[in-house]
């Protein structure tokens, strides 16, 4: 009767099936088998109450038989009762340690609770049974990348595809560690594959956008975002990466709904919106905090299974009396921090603090990377290791302040700030807003940027420099000034100009510039180049607007002494809103081009006015878009004014705080050396004011 019933259970005649275990338990009734089948069934009807109930009885009377172990294993961890799970699949790994499925479904049952030791041994055993399973080795491939044996995992990953070559998640998971790895062009080829084999595969679209963003393909990453979105309509990380691509190339059909309805989500229970992309949509600082903090709570990598622990006595005695300070960044080449920064780390006073990169980006062979190899006491690059071990490193260096230069921009490593391998830390420069992560102790700001009254949206304590949070490298090159023909431009015509990232350009800003060329007869807006979407996106929304296409010059990237002898040829920089020009702006002041701002209420939003304010300019400073466009066209209608603007430009450059880099490094060193008091302490981090702190 026992094989009649089961072969019930396979034909899928559930009410035959149960009918005969019915008669079966009339006659005996406690045999094994019956309660098993009918186990077996419960659990296809997802009554996993039942389920469980049954396989115990079947235990009961005959425990020595490996699959009603199985079962029940099975039944308990769909009940989410993982500890007793395991207990189960261990006891039918005891009756019969060949079982493939109970290693297979209790590794991933590790998995899936991030206890990755414990699972790599169910793992590992099965492929010393079945080595050529390709679904184990990719289960295990995962679980070495997360205990940071990147390449074991990268070759399990590619024996499972050579085994199965349709195995949509193993070219997932080898595109996820290509990704890690820098290798964009290669993840990009792997998963396009995942999505070809799985064409509602979320994730492997979600991702395959981000790799196009690490390339610069705007374009595409908004081509494969919105499919993400479109799979997943209330994926909030979807939408948060879609308008921020979108934002990139100046796509702004429906943006602000778009935009709006991102704005709605962060302020409920989002927790996947991309922060970095979060500064260009219109929002608050407290919107920000809320944000990070949900972003920073979601990260896996920003919860280390331990952190490292500081003692005083430890750090007293280290450093031969010098502070030691560890920047981390991937930027330590050619880049808008770096060009910043470079001077800075030339500066700083060797009798005092002993300074060190720490670098997890791309190495190239340019002027500027051996410049930094110069100015730093040590550099250290880590693009091979692991959180854990970029972590051990900074620590076992005795790293006093670590200056995270990244934060949340693309490509940072959130993992190593999380694990505390420093006993202060410090959000610098690179990532314009709060993080809203605990492990942050401070923020580099000034009093335009960030007012004390702002601190409650602020994670970290607000460090005021008494000038401009900003550095200056001012022995950055200028080239000869070319003429305006040879940049495209008419000889005669006013120029506007703004050579912001593109997706700081929006359309309100848009609309005010497209004023602005209809009221000053031969003037061109001179735009960057970024790509070629957003060159015809925004012709095309000149056009709409009632202004002939061509009155938009576009400017092709340079090498930066050729950047900075462009602007000469400009009359007028015009800022945006949410996010104000930062090293831009700079760029701008240090070339002799004046920049019209308009405050916002964030960080990112303030950073031209406390640049402006820094070489004397406040009355460049507007505070509401009415008041900016009125400016504006004064200045472009009279020539007057404006020279008398950029001739008190000439005249303050060097003689006001913003390009007084001796000046700026006194001011941070005091900020860490204050730091650096309050922990000695053992006070808790608090806000100070460089020049006004109290001991």
């Amino acid at each position: 009767m026992m094989q009649l019933a089961a072969a019930h259970v396979q034909a899928g005649k559930t009410a035959a099936a149960e009918e005969v275990c019915g008669k079966i338990l009339a006659l005996s009734p406690k045999y094994p088998g019956a309660f098993h089948i009918l186990g077996i069934l419960a659990a296809q009807e997802e009554r996993y109450d039942d389920a469980v109930g049954f396989f115990k009885k079947a235990i009961k009377g005959k425990d020595d038989i490996a699959v009603f172990h199985y079962h029940l294993a099975l039944a308990l961890q769909k009940q989410g009762k993982f500890s007793a799970a395991e207990k189960e699949y261990n006891r039918t790994l005891a009756l019969q340690p060949d079982h493939i499925e109970a290693y297979s479904n209790l590794g991933i049952m590790l998995i899936g609770q991030n206890r990755w030791r414990e699972a790599r041994v169910p793992l590992e055993r099965l492929l010393e049974i079945q080595p050529n399973n390709a679904e184990a080795c990719s289960d295990l491939g995962v679980v070495l990348k997360k205990l940071d044996m990147r390449d074991a995992a990268a070759a399990l990953f590619m024996k499972a595809i050579i085994l199965k070559p349709d195995y949509t998640l193993a070219h997932f998971n080898l595109a996820n560690s290509l990704l890690e790895d820098l290798l964009y062009d290669d993840a990009v080829t792997q998963y396009e594959k995942a999505v070809a084999l799985k064409p509602d595969f979320f994730d492997a679209y979600l991702n395959l956008g981000e790799a196009y963003k690490r390339q610069g393909r705007q374009d595409m990453c908004a081509r494969y975002y919105a499919q993400a979105l479109k799979l997943n309509p209330r994926s909030d990380a979807a939408l948060g990466s879609l308008v921020h691509a979108r934002q990139h190339i100046c796509d702004w059909k429906d943006i602000d709904a778009q935009e709006a309805r991102l704005l709605e989500m962060s302020r409920s229970d989002a927790t996947n919106i991309p922060p970095f992309g979060f500064l260009a949509v219109p929002s608050t600082p407290a919107d920000q905090l809320v944000c990070g903090r949900a972003f920073v709570k979601s990260r896996e990598e920003a919860h280390p299974s331990a952190i490292f622990r500081h003692r005083r006595s430890r750090i007293d005695s280290s450093g031969g009396g010098k502070i030691r300070i560890g920047y981390l960044s991937a930027d330590f080449y050619p880049h808008a921090t770096t060009y910043l920064m470079a001077e800075l780390f030339e500066r700083h006073d060797r009798k005092r603090f002993e300074i060190t990169g720490y670098s997890y980006g791309r190495e190239d062979k340019s002027d500027m990377h051996d410049r930094l190899l110069k100015g730093f006491d040590r550099f250290v690059d880590m693009r091979l290791m692991t959180d854990d071990q970029a972590a051990q490193k900074i620590y076992d260096d005795g790293v006093d302040i670590l200056i995270d230069l990244k934060g949340y921009t693309t490509g940072g490593r959130l993992g190593i700030p999380a694990r505390c391998p420093a006993p202060v830390q410090v959000n610098y420069l690179g990532f314009p807003a709060t993080m809203g992560a605990d492990f942050i102790d401070y923020i580099i700001a000034d009093p335009f940027i960030a007012p004390m009254d702002q601190q409650p949206f602020y994670s970290e304590k607000i460090v005021q420099l008494p000038d401009c949070y900003q550095p200056n490298d001012t022995t950055r090159d200028i080239a000869d000034t070319p003429s305006r023909a040879a940049c495209g431009l008419p000889e005669n015509g006013f120029v506007f100009c703004c050579f912001n990232n593109t997706y700081k350009i929006t359309p309100r800003f848009f609309d005010i510039w497209m004023r602005l060329l209809k009221d000053v007869p031969g003037s061109v807006l001179w735009l960057l180049e970024a790509n070629l979407a957003v060159k015809e996106n925004l012709k095309r929304e000149a056009e709409a607007r009632g202004v002939d296409a061509d009155r938009l010059v576009f400017a092709p990237r340079l090498l930066l002494p050729g950047h900075l002898a462009r602007h000469r040829c400009a009359d007028l920089f015009l800022d945006t809103l949410p996010v104000n020009a930062h090293t831009t702006t700079s760029d701008a002041l240090w070339a002799g081009l004046p920049v019209l701002t308009c405050a916002g209420d964030t960080f990112a939003g303030r950073v031209a006015g406390s640049l402006l304010a820094a070489i004397g300019l406040p009355e460049m400073i507007t505070t509401s878009l009415g008041e900016y466009e009125a400016l504006a066209l004064q200045l472009a209608q009279d020539p007057e004014r404006l020279r008398g603007v950029r001739e008190k430009l000439a005249k303050n450059r060097l003689t006001t705080p913003l390009f007084d880099i001796k000046r700026y490094v006194a001011n941070l060193e005091s900020a860490y050396e204050t730091m650096w008091r309050i922990w000695q302490a053992g006070a808790p981090p608090r806000a100070f004011k460089v020049g006004e702190e109290k001991s």
